[in-house]
């Protein structure tokens, strides 16, 4: 029965695939100009339009970026801030259960080695180190995967990346204006935010790690 629901799965991920290659949502998608003005084009439905495309095309190909860069191209910055936090999630969870139960021998097979380094670090840490790998990664297709042949929980995955994801989301939400034109292109005053942003990342890590050595120290 196991195998013939994942069968069942991958099936129905490749039809929603095809179908959207052929609806043409993977062009649209690949640019965030003409991912805003056909949302905008459907009104309310947009909202559901974009965490439903968020959904089903980054897990599996289409990168995330996109997507949080058109929201604030669209709405007011709140609410770009929470359709970009769903999606987020929303894909999150579908890329980390696809390679968990669907197809976790083929995917573990191609997790790369620089990955594979944090394995002890989230048999030990799982929830500080997702945190700590949404926050510096973001989310990219390949974390989702690693995340799900790990060791970690479902529910140690899902609230550590909802808490890793909060910052790069809600200053691509409330500056986005200031980093992107309205095709979607980086301005150059985006570099000395991405910046910042990097580098609070990395200061947040080694304040976590520098408290973590000093608790097994006690």
């Amino acid at each position: 029965m196991a195998r013939y629901a994942k069968l069942g799965a991958v099936v129905l991920v490749i039809g929603m695939l095809g179908l959207a290659y052929h609806l043409g949502i993977f062009t649209q998608a690949a640019d965030p100009k003409t991912l805003a003005r056909t949302l905008v084009e459907m009104g309310p439905w947009g909202y559901l339009a974009f965490v439903a495309a968020y959904t089903v095309l980054q897990p599996f190909g289409v990168p995330g970026t996109v997507f949080i860069v058109a929201a604030p191209l669209i709405w007011p910055w709140r609410t770009a801030f929470v359709l970009s936090m769903a999606g987020t999630m929303a894909a999150s969870v579908v890329g980390f259960s696809f390679a968990r139960f669907v197809a976790k021998d083929w995917v573990s097979a191609h997790i790369p080695a620089r990955l594979r380094k944090y394995d002890d670090a989230l048999e030990k840490n799982a929830f500080q180190t997702v945190v700590l790998l949404r926050l510096i990664l973001w989310m990219p297709q390949v974390l989702h995967s690693f995340l799900g042949v790990s060791k970690v929980g479902f529910w140690t995955h899902f609230w550590g990346s909802l808490l890793g994801y909060i910052p790069p989301l809600l200053l691509v939400s409330y500056l986005g204006g200031e980093m992107f034109d309205a095709s979607g292109n980086m301005q150059p005053g985006a570099w000395p935010i991405l910046t910042g942003l990097f580098i609070a990342s990395l200061l947040i890590a080694a304040l976590a790690r520098a408290y973590e050595r000093c608790r097994r120290l006690a």
